[in-house]
Order: C-alpha cells, then structure tokens, then sequence
C-alpha cells in the first residue's frame, strides 16, 4: 500500500505520466514486494527553470530529473532489497525521461505501521486483525 510522490522536470505529459506509474508500480510490486492493486502514484512537473542543481537550473544544465518519494511500512525491507530498488528506479526513469541528471532522487520512507494505512486503518490494525483471524 504504498503511496509513491513523483516530480519530474518539463511539461505535463498524460502519457508520460502514465508510463512513470506503470514503471514505478511494476519495480515496487517486483523489488519492494508490495501489492501493485493498492500502490497509489502521484506525478508532477516542474519547469526545468525551477529546478536547481549544483546552483544552475535544469534547463542550463540541459538534463532532467526527477525525485521520487515513496512510503513504505518499516521493517518490511532489507538494505539490500532497498538498494536494488533505488539503482532500478534510476534506471528506469533515465531510461524514460533522458539524459536525467546525477542529482536525481529516490526516497523511501520507512515509516511506523501504527502511523501508516488507508481507508481509515492503519498498518499496524490490519496486521493484527489479519493474525487473529488466521488463529
């Protein structure tokens, strides 16, 4: 159930955006091991003359970038699972935006299952609810 934030330089593109979710989705389902029917994914854009790397913008470096941001319950992930996935996403997103610069970004928070759910409950309620209905 995690919730994936991507901002990307340039012009809102429906397909784009598409193709990014698709993307983000599908390496999270494959190296996250999350469940891509509850995976919710939010994409921005942003004027490649709004965004800063090393004090100049995108467009006077003449790449993108991107920053993915994604939430995930803690504890549900090794080091090595997270590192897989930060080296796919930033091959996927070069691969899908072009020429991305080395600045570009991926997040995951590890956050509490106490603090964390949809639909009103948390994580942590539907772990436990799960195993009592399991016993």
């Amino acid at each position: 159930m995690p919730i994936i934030n991507i901002s990307v330089t340039g012009k809102p593109d429906a397909k784009l955006s598409a193709t990014l979710a698709k993307e983000a989705t599908d390496t999270t389902a494959k190296l996250l091991h999350k469940d891509p029917t509850i995976t919710a994914v939010a994409v921005n854009y942003i004027d490649p003359q709004h965004w800063f790397a090393g004090g100049k913008s995108l467009a006077e470096h003449g790449t993108n970038t991107f920053w993915l941001d994604i939430k995930v319950v803690d504890g549900t992930n090794t080091k090595l699972e997270l590192e897989a996935y930060l080296k796919a996403i930033f091959e996927a997103f070069g691969r899908l935006l072009g020429g991305v610069h080395e600045e570009s970004y991926a997040l995951v928070h590890e956050v509490p299952a106490a603090a964390y759910g949809f639909g009103g409950k948390s994580q942590e309620f539907r772990f436990i609810t799960g195993r009592l209905k399991a016993a």
